[in-house]
């Protein structure tokens, strides 16, 4: 997100035609209690005062980085719990998604991984400057919380991922699935 360098916190809007174009990829995890909740991260843009979606957790992967050590390092960074990659069911779900946000364009490879574990207290103290700015919230969800809410989810699947997830963890390892190719924005791409 574009900050002015005199305060972190203040947003300055990229007007659309001129925004920025990234690409990376990234590691996601369906963290899954043994509540049969999962977690999400409700996020934003600070260029379109209250608008917000939920995600799981999960970020960039780093040069050198395996996705699945990426996966472990940032469950660790957003939530608190350390996790090893013995501990990751997948990849789950291997997609492109294009976030079109106010101030950039993000073309995005995602890969997604399920991890079960024990409910636990969540602590936001590794969120880096960009992820205190938008990710305001965290919660847990049920199942039938998020097939009645009226909340955006991003991804959209999230459901069927879950389900999903809940096969491979039981059978052997198998492809990902193909999520194909989606656009989550705020402002369209």
């Amino acid at each position: 997100m574009a900050l002015e360098e005199d305060s972190p916190r203040t947003f300055v809007p990229v007007p659309p035609a001129e925004r920025p174009r990234r690409s990376r990829s990234t590691a996601r995890v369906l963290l899954i209690d043994d509540r049969d909740r999962i977690l999400l991260f409700a996020d934003s843009d600070p260029g379109i005062p209250g608008v917000r979606w939920w995600i799981t957790p999960g970020g960039g992967i780093d040069d050198g980085e395996s996705e699945a050590v990426a996966a472990v390092r940032e469950v660790e960074e957003e939530t608190g719990l350390r996790i090893t990659e013995a501990d990751l069911v997948g990849p789950t779900m291997r997609r492109r998604v294009v976030h079109g946000y106010s101030d950039v364009v993000i073309d995005q490879q995602d890969v997604f991984y399920a991890c079960w574990v024990p409910a636990f207290e969540v602590s936001t103290a590794g969120h880096t400057e960009e992820e205190q700015l938008t990710m305001a919230a965290h919660r847990w969800w049920t199942r039938e919380e998020l097939a009645t809410t009226d909340e955006e989810i991003w991804p959209a699947v999230l459901l069927d991922l879950w389900k999903d997830a809940d096969v491979r963890r039981d059978a052997a390892a198998s492809a990902p699935a193909d999520g194909g190719r989606v656009e989550e924005s705020t402002v369209p791409a």
